[in-house]
């Protein structure tokens, strides 16, 4: 059988290309996937250990079972438009290259019982100050696989629901491509009837599982080097679309 396997972030780099391509004996599993990929491309075989694994835009583990048509993506740790999913209440999910418009979003949660808005906004900062990256950026690049980051958006909008059921509207917004000192990257969102039905605590949640779950990267870029930051959240199960 044979697999296209997309390719994100420092895997991306390391091969030299956004896809590679296998021929494997079936049954696959990821697990044999990488002995596979280990062999045939040996530049990205330091990586393989940590890597992740996403089958028809969900994390796979290592028993996962890859079939012929089935959509495969590798890509490193998580680092730091709409769904057309059936949610319950407004909700916006958008990757974008373009500056983001916070009124106009936090309009679209603001429905007659809404009363508050909580949100979270990160911009990228001048100085690092982590081992292993520059000391200075000059700019950041971000990138994501889309497809899937969308739809895990609306996996962290349910489970806010799930634990403070009295927020109503959640955004979650991350810019990507090139940006500047001081550009926005990152804008999560949750409106309430009021500041004391979760809105502050959901807010916090949405942008700590923003960077656990959502496959978006992001490369330090300083004067003399430059580096892709990878996160060490591991997915388990539980992080996956359908449960």
């Amino acid at each position: 059988m044979k697999l296209k396997v997309r390719l994100f972030a420092s895997l991306k780099d390391r091969a030299g290309g956004e896809r590679v391509t296998v021929c494997v004996e079936e049954p696959v599993t990821v697990s044999t996937l990488k002995e596979v990929l280990a062999t045939e491309y040996p530049a990205l075989a330091p990586a393989l250990a940590t890597s992740l694994v996403a089958v028809n835009r969900d994390f796979a583990f290592p028993d996962t079972v890859i079939e012929a048509g089935d959509e495969v993506a590798l890509f490193p740790p998580v680092s730091g438009g709409a769904t057309t999913e059936e949610l319950p209440y407004p909700t916006y999910f958008e990757l974008t290259t373009e500056e983001l418009d916070v009124q106009a979003i936090t309009a679209l949660l603001t429905e007659p019982e809404v009363g508050a808005v909580v949100y979270f906004q990160g911009a990228v900062r001048g100085e690092t100050e982590r081992e292993g990256l520059p000391d200075r950026t000059l700019y950041l690049e971000y990138e994501a696989y889309e497809e899937m980051a969308r739809r895990k958006m609306a996996q962290i909008a349910r489970e806010i629901w799930q634990q403070w059921p009295l927020v109503r509207g959640v955004a979650i917004v991350q810019r990507i491509g090139k940006l500047a000192i001081g550009d926005t990257t990152t804008f999560v969102a949750c409106a309430a009837g009021h500041r004391d039905q979760g809105a502050f605590e959901a807010a916090r949640y949405g942008i700590d599982r923003l960077k656990e779950i959502v496959p978006i990267w992001k490369k330090e870029v300083g004067a003399d080097r430059s580096v892709w930051v990878e996160g060490d959240y591991r997915p388990t199960e539980a992080d996956r679309h359908d449960l």
